[in-house]
């Protein structure tokens, strides 16, 4: 176990030396002082301190959760800027690749070291579930463009339909990090409305996002890919990162995004009924599928 948390240590360090250059890079880049690349130059300097020390004393848990939160802050700027730009079409394959690496690094690392049976205890379910959205909401944005681009779509439109299953796999992923919390005599709430939500897994408006983004990138592979699913063995872009084709059924647009768009909807407009969240576009995307099914 010493010998496990002593290599965690030494890659760590070695991945926030490479994270703060990057860093540097994008900074000079930009030519101005960003919030979040310097939260995550904070973050990774604190991290080369920590790692300073006596490996023997090195809390591994806390070594990779700075390393994380400096990746979400370093690739939250890279996203906006791409997301600003519209996602160029010669250069966003390969960011795209590049920021899903970053975002699966987490976890690779864990994982290689066999850290522990259980990753999530080691990062924590906040954690996780922040690095699964995240890529999946940056292949949703991404997807979402280039179903704009009609001659692309011509041309490619099986590599759409490898990035909208691995941007489902990282969605479906994050909504299930957590269980849903069990009603019954021995918990006691407050107030009922969140019970529910509670019960039926959704913990924050983010799950719901996602909820919706899952369904949305179902349609997406319906109306511009066709019927035609994809074998495991056949999502490998170059884009994907930890977790993301563990699955060993192909995925079946039709039916993921009628059974997540239905529940979306049966929270909505039940306990979330108050809160007004809009169901027109899920409703609209259940009736397509439906008709696509008949």
């Amino acid at each position: 176990m010493e010998a496990a948390v002593s290599s965690v240590v030494r890659r760590v360090e070695e991945l926030g030396d490479l994270a703060q250059a990057h860093i540097q890079q994008l900074s000079e880049a930009a030519g101005e002082d960003d919030h979040f690349l310097i939260r995550a130059s904070a973050a990774l300097e604190k991290l080369k301190l920590l790692c300073g020390e006596e490996k023997e004393c090195s809390n591994p848990s806390n070594l990779l959760e700075l390393y994380t939160q400096a990746i979400l802050d370093m690739t939250y700027f890279e996203e906006n800027k791409l997301v600003d730009e519209d996602f160029p079409e010669d250069s966003s394959s390969q960011k795209v690749k590049e920021l899903i690496g970053f975002l699966s690094e987490p976890e690779i690392l864990v994982k290689e070291n066999n850290m522990h049976p259980n990753h999530c205890s080691l990062l924590g379910d906040e954690l996780l579930e922040c690095l699964s959205w995240r890529r999946g909401a940056l292949l949703y944005m991404y997807c979402h463009s280039l179903t704009k681009r009609r001659e692309w779509l011509l041309r490619k439109s099986n590599l759409l339909k490898k990035y909208l299953v691995d941007g489902i796999n990282y969605l479906l992923q994050m909504l299930n990090y957590r269980c849903p919390i069990q009603l019954n005599e021995g918990v006691s709430f407050q107030d009922l409305d969140t019970a529910k939500l509670l019960s039926a897994g959704i913990f924050s408006d983010i799950h719901l996002l996602a909820m919706m983004y899952s369904g949305e990138m179902c349609y997406w592979g319906l109306k511009h890919c066709g019927d035609q699913q994809l074998d495991n063995h056949e999502l490998d872009t170059g884009i994907s990162g930890a977790s993301c084709t563990t699955q060993k059924e192909p995925l079946d647009f039709r039916e993921v995004g009628e059974k997540i768009l239905k529940k979306y909807v049966s929270v909505c407009e039940g306990p979330l009924k108050e809160q007004e969240w809009n169901t027109t576009n899920a409703k609209q995307i259940l009736n397509f599928l439906q008709h696509r099914c008949n």
